[in-house]
């Protein structure tokens, strides 16, 4: 390089990088020292959301739990012969779905042998008898004789002829036997109802003959039917079970009211639990109640209501427990089971409960509420405890508008309830 050449170019090379953290310095110092400062404002308490709201009140409530079952009759039997022959008269209610009354002969067998046996048996009984006179009156010349020889010994058993005696007695009384044989036979030539009923269905007619302890018929009962309810668990605290007591007692849970609706015939039937089953159904972990139906079929009066049937699918609904001063909510008002919002203050707050019972419609709430809180019945999605709401029909505050806030529980009496019974797990 020349001595005369410039030196300003590399100069400003080497103090370039200088230059660069000088000014970065500065910007630093300038931001230490000037911070910037926050604005804070006051949140936002315009309500964004407008909810339904009931205060909450304490009162009487009546437990009714649902279930369901298949209408059974109380007793159902096979009606077989005692004698064989053939049917030659059969009564008109001798049909599937005919009605008869105990007592009532439904059909009729041949009795001509019956009846001849019952002679036989009568002329052998007249011959017993006659062999029987005839033996106690050489009895009694035995008895003479020996007197009259003045033996003054006392005659034995043989010589009195009281061997052949007893066994005159003791045909006589056989022939009896036989004839109150023959005569029990002719009379079951007539096929007599044991209990009022109606007939399932037949398996024999007019002309057929038939054997000893041949089918006939299936037959039931007609004076109540039963229907077997199962209960779910949670329901059992609530309705008094009628368990059983000394025998020759009454159930005290015979007095539990049911109401059957047959949906077939759209008819309620009213009915009472009879009585609880042992142990619990092994396969659906249910405890079974039975209610009780009486004249079902409306033969002993006029009820104005369908017949129910046999086999038919019905549902139930059993009075359980009446609750005094209980909270009760609607059952859509409930999250998950296990929480409900309150307005407190202008304010959603979540509030956690429990539930003791409930059903399709109510809740029990065991905890968690108290009268006068302030229960959101508005559907809510995901919403933030702490949002500002504005309850629907009145002031922001609920001070201010807590005379005219609805009272869903007012002055209507206990307010029937549905439980799932055996529907709910």
């Amino acid at each position: 390089m020349s001595p005369h050449s410039d030196p300003s170019p590399n100069r400003l090379r080497r103090l370039l990088p200088l230059l660069v953290l000088a000014a970065l310095l500065a910007l630093a110092a300038l931001a230490l020292l000037n911070p910037p400062s926050a604005q804070r404002s006051e949140p936002d308490l315009v309500p964004q959301l407008t909810v339904e709201t009931v205060q909450v009140r304490p009162r009487d409530y009546q437990v009714v739990a649902d279930s369901f079952g298949t209408v059974q009759p109380r007793t159902q039997s096979r009606l077989v012969s005692q004698v064989g022959g053939e049917v030659v008269w059969v009564s008109p209610q001798f049909r599937d779905g005919g009605v008869f009354a105990a007592g009532d002969t439904l059909l009729r067998i041949d009795d001509r042998d019956y009846a001849a046996d019952v002679q036989i048996a009568r002329a052998q009984l007249f011959a017993a008898q006659q062999a029987l006179a005839e033996e106690q009156a050489l009895s009694q010349q035995a008895l003479a004789d020996w007197q009259r020889l003045g033996a003054g010994e006392e005659a034995d058993e043989l010589v009195l002829r009281k061997p052949q005696l007893r066994a005159a007695q003791a045909r006589v009384a056989s022939a009896q036997a036989e004839l109150r044989k023959a005569e029990l036979s002719l009379e079951r030539t007539a096929v007599v109802a044991p209990f009022a009923g109606r007939i399932l269905s037949t398996a024999v007619d007019l002309g057929e003959v038939i054997g000893s302890s041949s089918q006939l018929a299936q037959i039931y009962a007609s004076d109540y039917v039963e229907i077997r309810l199962p209960l779910a668990n949670a329901d059992l605290e609530f309705v008094n079970l009628p368990e059983p007591g000394p025998p020759g007692t009454e159930n005290a849970g015979s007095t539990v009211e049911v109401s059957i609706h047959s949906s077939l015939s759209g008819s309620h039937w009213p009915g009472r639990l009879v009585r609880t089953e042992a142990a619990i159904d092994s396969s659906a972990r249910q405890l079974h109640v039975v209610a009780q139906v009486d004249d079902p079929f409306g033969l002993q009066r006029d009820t104005g209501r369908k017949p129910l049937k046999i086999g038919e699918y019905v549902t139930a609904s059993i009075a359980g427990r009446h609750l005094e001063d209980a909270i009760v909510i609607p059952n859509s008002t409930i999250y998950q089971g296990a929480y409900v919002y309150l307005v407190r203050e202008g304010l959603l707050q979540r509030q956690a409960v429990q539930v003791a019972w409930q059903n399709e419609s109510d809740a029990v709430i065991a905890g968690g509420l108290q009268a006068g809180d302030e229960l959101v019945t508005t559907t809510l999605g995901q919403v933030t405890s702490g949002t500002p709401v504005r309850v629907q029909g009145r002031d922001r505050t609920l001070v201010e508008g807590a005379a005219g806030a609805p009272d869903a529980w007012r002055a209507s009496g206990p307010g029937p309830s549905r439980g799932h019974g055996g529907a709910r797990p």
